[in-house]
């Protein structure tokens, strides 16, 4: 019996990880160094920001480039969106988005490629900067509320960008236990320390499962009209 838990669990991490890990282990073999030059270039970015925000001359420069608020116009906050994901929140330690950026960009550039990467990050940011306002306006006597503080809050950081991506990629080849596990996290995040981050992160996965609900529709179609039951080739 004793044996026989090992190879089970070995089985199953196969079952899970195995197509994901196979891919990374090839792309990095094939490109090395070279395997997620995007993401290299996201840590370079999100560490220069970093820098120069700390700097009394920076601070209100990065603030002018990449700080949102939900108090701040529309057109302002989605000009400022797509750069906000880079600076680094004031109160988290910088390596832990660096570490992020990393570790969840690099995996997925290496499976789905630096563009859909850059894509779903934006949509998973995008749909906690827009849920912001909406739950601002729903107020805190709505469970999926925001109280008018919220306004206020300085949301920056690659923190939604990372969930969604983790939860597309493991989608895109049939991890479910771990997209299920970090959708799991998030819920407790939101009951355990109820902030507004919290529910962005909520926010940005529900925005990546419609994509992939529309993506699996898409390719059910593409079969259907095909005549083939193969699936199609994984990029």
């Amino acid at each position: 019996m004793s044996t026989l838990v090992p190879v089970r669990l070995a089985r199953l991490a196969r079952r899970e990880w195995g197509p994901l890990y196979a891919t990374v282990r090839r792309g990095i073999a094939r490109r090395r160094r070279w395997a997620a030059p995007m993401t290299l270039a996201a840590v370079c970015l999100t560490a220069l920001l970093q820098f120069v925000q700390n700097q009394s001359w920076g601070y209100q420069f990065v603030q002018n480039i990449g700080s949102v608020r939900a108090e701040e116009p529309l057109w302002l906050a989605l000009l400022r969106t797509p750069l906000s994901l880079f600076v680094p929140a004031l109160d988290l330690p910088v390596w832990g988005a660096l570490a992020q950026i990393l570790l969840v960009f690099g995996v997925a550039e290496i499976c789905i490629g630096w563009w859909r990467t850059l894509v779903i990050a934006y949509l998973a940011t995008l749909a906690g900067t827009l849920y912001a306002r909406v739950g601002i306006a729903w107020g805190p006597d709505n469970p999926l509320g925001l109280p008018a503080s919220d306004a206020q809050v300085v949301d920056t950081g690659p923190s939604a960008a990372v969930v969604g991506l983790a939860v597309y990629v493991c989608w895109r080849y049939r991890a479910w236990f771990t997209a299920a596990f970090v959708t799991a996290l998030m819920v407790v995040e939101v009951f355990v320390k109820e902030n507004l981050a919290g529910k962005e992160h909520l926010a940005a996965i529900a925005a990546v499962l419609v994509l992939c609900a529309c993506s699996a529709v898409r390719q059910r179609r593409g079969r259907a009209s095909s005549g083939s039951g193969l699936p199609p080739i994984q990029s």
